[in-house]
């Protein structure tokens, strides 16, 4: 129903400003007309017409974008509400029915690592949430000199122990022997991007999850970690999309799958941040994403700023 009506507020949009401008066509012909033989008052009347266009023109295209903008924004909270109310449900129950029944210790023990597991769930999407919005307020003396691979380890470990995969569904390729990859970074921002980008990975290979992640150096100044998955894929108008704030990639296979739009977002923010970069590619639907975050080396002799 909501979908319905803000494509018609769309249509209704753009069929009034056509209207406007076809209209304001009409009348500076007909002025044209009636003043063919007063110059000045002929190019006065084209002076206004092409202002008033412009008007009309830039007006329709705000009121289009704020409609798109809005349905993305109602799109997120709905999401959001969805991440909280369901870890939120989840722990009632079990604390009512440990509350309830007097049950066997292996049972119970199995219920307080389910009710840490939502717990964690719930913390994750919150901090999504926050993160978001204090993105910006970190100064570059935050930043401090650390290796990219034992912190890419490190949260393939986290993402494993989250959903509850077997070591084997995320495998990171071995970095050479005596090959170092510093880079300065605020730690806590640049393991939220590397997260996301595993989790997007895990969430969008709903089927069998096998992915593969491996870190190069490129052009000699920069690092790259590529996180490469077997999934859904995307479809060529998606690779820039996915990286906008609340955005969603439409589909069935969307529906399924659980988030609040801001993970690819965080991303990118970050990246861009550090002075890198994150692009993806696909080979197409159902043919697995691999993304790539691509970040400038550090000089491992530089001292962290006090």
């Amino acid at each position: 129903m909501n979908i319905n009506r803000r494509r018609g507020a769309i249509a209704l949009a753009i069929t009034l400003g056509v209207l406007v401008v076809v209209g304001l066509i009409v009348f500076n012909i007909a002025w044209i007309i009636l003043n063919e033989r007063r110059v000045v008052l002929v190019i006065l009347g084209l002076v206004l017409f092409g202002l008033l266009t412009a008007g009309v023109v830039l007006n329709t295209v705000f009121l289009v974008r704020e409609v798109r903008r809005n349905e993305r924004q109602d799109s997120f909270l709905n999401a959001v509400t969805h991440e909280l109310k369901t870890p939120i449900a989840s722990i009632r129950l079990y604390l009512e029915t440990l509350q309830r029944r007097d049950l066997p210790e292996p049972q119970r023990q199995q219920f307080y690592s389910i009710m840490l597991a939502d717990s964690d769930r719930l913390l994750a999407t919150v901090e999504q949430v926050l993160k978001a919005g204090e993105l910006g307020a970190r100064r570059p003396h935050d930043r401090t000199l650390l290796e990219l691979a034992p912190l890419v380890a490190d949260c393939i470990a986290i993402t494993l122990q989250r959903n509850h995969l077997p070591a084997e569904s995320i495998q990171l390729a071995p970095v050479p022997t005596g090959v170092r990859l510093p880079v300065r970074a605020v730690p806590e921002d640049l393991r939220t991007a590397v997260l996301n980008l595993l989790d997007n990975a895990v969430k969008y290979s709903p089927d069998s999850i096998h992915i593969r992640c491996s870190l190069a150096i490129v052009r000699y100044t920069n690092v790259a970690l590529t996180v490469a998955d077997s999934g859904v894929g995307l479809a060529p108008d998606q690779l820039k999309r996915i990286f906008k704030r609340f955005y969603r990639v439409p589909g069935r296979d969307a529906v399924r799958i659980k988030g609040t739009g801001l993970g690819l977002f965080l991303v990118r923010a970050i990246a861009r941040q550090h002075g890198g970069e994150v692009r993806a590619a696909s080979p197409g639907p159902n043919l697995g994403t691999t993304l790539t975050l691509t970040l400038p080396l550090a000089n491992p002799a530089e001292r962290t700023p006090e």
